[in-house]
């Protein structure tokens, strides 16, 4: 229960320390908030942006190393390099089922910190291993796998955070922590291409030569990437918080699963963030599959760029008009026209259609996400169950790193085309479409959210 003004100025008293405030953590008792509690939220919230975007970095990098492999003198079958490709996929998806518990048993700051560091292992391992193409498969197996836990930082980074601020501003907290976050697909798809061709005058070690005939320098995508990784851990130190979180027990963890809306705004999540990722990942596979005359390695990141940079806009307009559903409601249906332009530009072999439309369809991800992420709050009123719910359906929403690559990989395979994979994820949106509008934005759906 929030304390009067009165009563929050007499228990902290003039001058209060930090660790005080942050013992009587209240962002809807307005005067704590302007008084004491933002300053210290976006100092969190700045900390928790940066680091969550070094992560993506680190969770789609294998993607942009992967496809160089065998020209380079590795001899990998197709299955195990596609394998690779999606392992960090299903181990960042798996591992935020477990993240998202952890800041409430060890602490924002300092779960922040472990996550963080463990990520130099696989950096700085893949650094060397890529060096040496006699580096075996299941070597690149464990590395990746380990590599692929930065994807489940993100739940982590989302429970601890939405737990600084007050309702009215999770929108766009929530929108800026996880929309320049995914910044980080973009950031590696821009980067990889130049860091490739990179020698560091040899700092980083000797290159090894394409089929091309080109210089290679693998490891520099890893090692130039650890170095920021590991200047954040001093961030993260001094200034992060460890905001004393209610801790729940097993029980009333499991209670969230008994809740419909759990699974329906799992529904929602999926389709926008499973798109985001999923579609971040396929995007130049299906260029060069349906326009190969197309040159696309620098383009490669202007899809994540748009999807992730208009995430805290959304955050933003959905606490503005005040409705994530219908915010979310309308981007949805925008999405659904996007993907079946994208089709008509791969039928009618129409490049700027295709990928007109794919920027517009990322575009709406964007929005999507962000105001999923404000309905929570107000669907699940106990802040804690709210946290949960957050961490548990960006876990389920992660698989789309490894379904939707895969979906479009068997259409391929036994339709020869892609549009059938297509026309699974119009049906997926028109659903989502349906569930939000019934339950969410109807008159008469009993939630306002």
């Amino acid at each position: 229960m929030v304390m009067e003004n009165k009563d929050i100025l007499a228990t902290l008293g003039e001058n209060p320390s930090r660790r005080d405030i942050l013992a009587h953590w209240e962002p809807e008792n307005e005067v704590f908030w302007k008084r004491y509690g933002e300053r210290i939220a976006k100092q969190n919230l700045y900390t928790s942006t940066f680091v969550l975007t070094l992560a993506f970095v680190a969770w789609t990098m294998w993607a942009t190393l992967a496809p160089q492999l065998n020209s380079v003198g590795f001899h990998f079958s197709d299955n195990e390099i596609f394998t690779l490709a999606a392992l960090p996929g299903l181990v960042g998806a798996t591992g935020r089922l477990i993240y998202t518990y952890l800041p409430a048993i060890l602490g924002g700051r300092n779960w922040t910190l472990i996550s963080t560091a463990a990520l130099l292992i696989p950096l700085i391992g893949l650094g060397g291993a890529v060096t040496d193409t006699s580096t075996t498969y299941d070597t690149f197996v464990l590395l990746v796998g380990i590599l692929g836990i930065a994807g489940a930082n993100f739940s982590s980074s989302m429970a601890n955070i939405g737990f600084f601020f007050p309702k009215s501003e999770k929108g766009l907290a929530l929108g800026i922590n996880a929309g320049i976050g995914n910044l980080g697909v973009s950031v590696i798809y821009l980067t990889a291409p130049m860091l490739l061709g990179l020698s560091f005058g040899g700092f980083f070690g000797a290159p090894l030569v394409n089929a091309a005939g080109h210089e290679v320098y693998l490891q520099s995508v890893c090692y130039f990437w650890a170095i920021p990784t590991a200047l954040s851990l001093i961030l993260i130190w001094f200034c992060m918080d460890n905001l004393p979180i209610p801790r729940q027990s097993p029980r009333s963890m499991m209670s969230i699963f008994g809740n419909k809306h759990t699974w329906l705004l799992c529904v929602i999540y999926t389709c926008g963030f499973g798109s985001f990722i999923g579609y971040s990942a396929a995007l130049a596979l299906l260029v060069n599959r349906e326009f190969p005359e197309v040159s696309f390695a620098y383009a490669a990141f202007l899809g994540p760029f748009i999807g992730a940079g208009v995430r805290p806009i959304g955050g933003w307009v959905a606490d503005k008009v005040n409705s994530g559903s219908k915010v979310t409601l309308y981007s949805l249906i925008l999405m659904l026209v996007a993907c079946i332009a994208t089709v008509m530009g791969i039928q009618s072999h129409n490049f700027p259609l295709f990928f007109g439309s794919f920027l517009v369809l990322f575009f709406s991800t964007g929005f999507i996400n962000a105001a999923c992420f404000r309905m929570i709050p107000f669907v699940f009123n106990n802040p804690v169950h709210s946290s949960l719910v957050t961490g548990f359906t960006a876990a389920i929403a992660a698989y789309g790193a490894f379904f939707i690559p895969k979906l479009f990989g068997w259409a391929d395979g036994t339709q020869g085309s892609v549009t059938p994979a297509f026309n699974i994820l119009i049906a997926f949106t028109v659903l989502t479409i349906a569930i939000t509008w019934f339950f969410y934005v109807r008159k008469g759906a009993g939630i306002k959210c």
